[in-house]
């Protein structure tokens, strides 16, 4: 029997990767600026999003603070969100409508870890598409803490030089490993879009 063909006809996407990486997309000078927007009065412990809402140390541990649209910040919306649309373009093609939330801060200090989750879920993360992952601390400033990829059942490491920004599909399983020493700092953010349809 032969298999049946239905003949969507849809364009292809030949770039597609599960990670992206741009190494030291910004500069020292630039991540000095962006670990300065730290908000210690408003800084809190991490929260999960989608069916575990809520705090859960046994799957997220750490700090975060959130950077606000404001004149000494947008820059960097910018650069990100320009950075997003263009890989987006280049590897996904994805409908993006703009940022899922304010840019998020977070300090991974000893013994705090981020296990196995995706970004994508259900109820208002259902929106997120694109996920960014900023390196704002040097390799030799801490232990532990690598960014891991579950891609077909491996493990797969993102370079950890200061600057670098790390893009990939929401839907992508992914960790950040307990730290051991040191101190871990990083931007993240979504771009978002209607429903995958």
């Amino acid at each position: 029997m032969n298999p049946i063909v239905f003949p969507f006809n849809q364009p292809t996407r030949p770039n597609f990767s599960e990670i992206v990486y741009y190494e030291g997309f910004f500069t020292a000078s630039d991540v000095e600026r962006i670990k300065n927007m730290w908000d210690s009065e408003n800084e809190e412990k991490a929260t999960l999003s989608g069916a575990k809402e809520g705090t859960d140390d046994t799957l997220r541990k750490t700090k975060v603070t959130f950077v606000k649209e404001q004149p000494d910040s947008i820059w960097l919306y910018h650069r990100l969100g320009e950075l997003g649309i263009r890989c987006n373009h280049e590897r996904y093609g994805y409908d993006l409508l703009g940022f899922h939330h304010e840019l998020q801060l977070a300090r991974y200090g000893v013994g705090d870890f981020f296990d196995w989750h995706m970004d994508f879920g259900a109820g208002e993360i259902s929106h997120r598409k694109l996920s960014i992952s900023v390196q704002l601390s040097g390799s030799e400033e801490y232990e532990g803490g690598d960014l891991q990829f579950m891609i077909n059942q491996n493990t797969v490491s993102v370079p950890r030089t200061k600057g670098t920004v790390v893009i990939f599909p929401s839907f992508i399983l992914h960790r950040v490993t307990p730290i051991t020493q040191g101190l871990r700092q990083s931007v993240v953010a979504w771009l978002a879009g209607p429903p995958y349809r």
